[in-house]
């Protein structure tokens, strides 16, 4: 059994960060581990509410994780504060991770910033460049690459920069921004345009964390990151297809479509 790690805050109403990421990696059939980085109280709504746990006790977690069950593949996503950011970047150089998929949770799709320009900052510099691959949605992507994205040459355009800056694959997400539903994979100096079926669904809570776990869970399945990318959207494109409606706002994915569908 493939063990995966995320690191990550985690959501009381288990529609993304640590709750969706484990349901994700169960339904992959792997084994799941969690580091948490922060308790959130939110619900489909909104978030009401952020608590961050202590650096130390973070690497604590990360220490417990990694001398007993190495971790086959390492998904990281919500960290906002820069000693947690040094804490996770000094736990994966020392115990040598691997497969590390990074969600740069910097800027909603709104365009409202998620942490301070210093977090963010050592973000790129520390942690950004120990992945394999991040994935930046649109408006991340244009922070990390200091350009405005209106169209599909310019999302190519700032992918090129960003995998320049930080040497490692970038996913651009939100293709249906500008059109339609497909997302950019730069990997070996090389654009991959993932195509991507549009559902009429809004409920999408999580999305995000969803794709990059599942990444993590087919990189950690030994696949290429190219075929791991494509992988990850199938599941996720039927996650969502599945049309589960919980909440009174923008609901959660079906993280089980695949087993109900049986």
């Amino acid at each position: 059994m493939k063990t995966v790690l995320t690191v990550a805050g985690s959501d009381c109403s288990g529609g993304a960060g640590i709750q969706a990421d484990i349901k994700t990696i169960a339904a992959h059939g792997h084994y799941a581990m969690s580091a948490v980085t922060a308790l959130t109280a939110q619900n489909t709504t909104g978030v009401y509410g952020i608590s961050e746990v202590d650096a130390d006790f973070l690497t604590k977690q990360l220490d417990c994780i990694f001398t007993d069950i190495f971790p086959d593949a390492v998904k990281i996503g919500m960290v906002s504060d820069k000693p947690l950011i040094h804490a996770i970047a000094s736990s994966l150089k020392k115990y040598g991770a691997k497969n590390i998929v990074l969600d740069p949770v910097m800027v909603s799709t709104s365009g409202s910033r998620l942490m301070t320009e210093d977090a963010a900052d050592l973000l790129i510099k520390e942690l950004m460049p120990l992945a394999d691959i991040i994935t930046p949605n649109l408006t991340e992507a244009e922070v990390l690459s200091g350009i405005e994205i209106k169209s599909k040459n310019d999302a190519q355009k700032a992918a090129e920069i960003i995998a320049g800056d930080i040497d490692c694959a970038v996913l651009i997400k939100g293709g249906h921004s500008l059109g339609e539903a497909d997302d950019l994979l730069y990997t070996d100096n090389v654009p991959l345009w993932i195509e991507g079926k549009r559902i009429d669904n809004p409920n999408t809570h999580g999305t995000g964390c969803t794709l990059s776990s599942a990444i993590a869970c087919r990189l950690a399945e030994g696949m290429p990151v190219a075929e791991a990318v494509k992988a990850a959207k199938e599941y996720i494109t039927g996650a969502i297809a599945a049309q589960l409606d919980l909440g009174k706002g923008r609901g959660p994915l079906d993280h089980l479509w695949k087993n109900n569908n049986q």
